[in-house]
């Protein structure tokens, strides 16, 4: 079995659940540490070509993270794209039993029932908080409706000031951000590296959570500790 990953969350999945089976993944795919596989362009910008000459059995991608031209250029060259979606935490699950079957996992791993348990009944602070979740700057764009991350934030009591916004992603003015009344900012490290010196002197007089964008986006291994450390930083926020 050959598999080629165009997505960091399924790259780490399937890297760590079925050793070897990996010939392939994006620039952006960090995790595990020291992958060892030849490396195809971006998400949104992969080298078909390249994906092609790997000869992989199976291409695992996503609805929002890939283009769809590009998986239909890997199926028109006679390559199987397997296309997630991903809106929630059950999904994610879902979409990953699915995968790992898909790319010749003998079993479920012990990861996935971990951070299937994690999320069953994750611990949630007293009072409910409303979180403006800024994605990029320059232009300031935010979570809007239907995303992982914002499900992630209910589950612990964070609801998504802009989670009716009739975008996924809205760009936003910084002053109608601040306007919005939300008391918490949500500022995770990627896409856009926020940092304490890069995005929280936009909220003047809102606390601020600098959170790891691993945790809060990617459905993979990570799913397993996320509760506890965003839940974590939440709270530090309000400390």
């Amino acid at each position: 079995m050959r598999v080629v990953s165009l997505v960091p969350s399924l790259t780490e999945a399937v890297a760590v659940s079925v050793p070897g089976v990996l010939a392939g993944a994006t620039d952006w795919c960090s995790h595990p540490a020291g992958l060892d596989v030849t490396r195809i362009g971006g998400t949104k910008n992969p080298d078909v070509d390249a994906v092609v000459r790997l000869a992989p059995d199976l291409v695992v991608a996503n609805e929002e993270e890939n283009r769809e031209p590009d998986l239909g250029a890997l199926r028109d060259a006679g390559i199987e794209v397997l296309v997630t979606e991903v809106r929630d935490v059950p999904g994610a699950v879902r979409e990953l039993d699915r995968v790992l079957a898909a790319c010749g996992a003998r079993g479920r791993p012990r990861w996935l029932d971990e951070a299937e348990a994690a999320w069953a009944a994750p611990a949630v602070p007293d009072r409910r908080r409303t979180a403006v979740v800024p994605v990029w700057r320059r232009p300031w764009m935010v979570l809007g409706r239907d995303t992982f991350a914002g499900d992630v934030l209910a589950r612990l009591g964070v609801d998504n000031a802009y989670g009716h916004h009739e975008d996924r992603y809205p760009r936003v003015p910084v002053d109608e951000l601040n306007a919005a009344g939300a008391d918490l900012v949500v500022l995770p490290d990627e896409p856009y590296r926020f940092t304490p010196d890069d995005g929280p002197e936009a909220f003047p007089g809102t606390p601020c959570a600098l959170v790891d964008g691993r945790l809060l986006t990617w459905y993979g291994p990570s799913l397993a500790e996320a509760p506890v450390r965003l839940a974590e930083a939440l709270r530090a926020a309000h400390r």
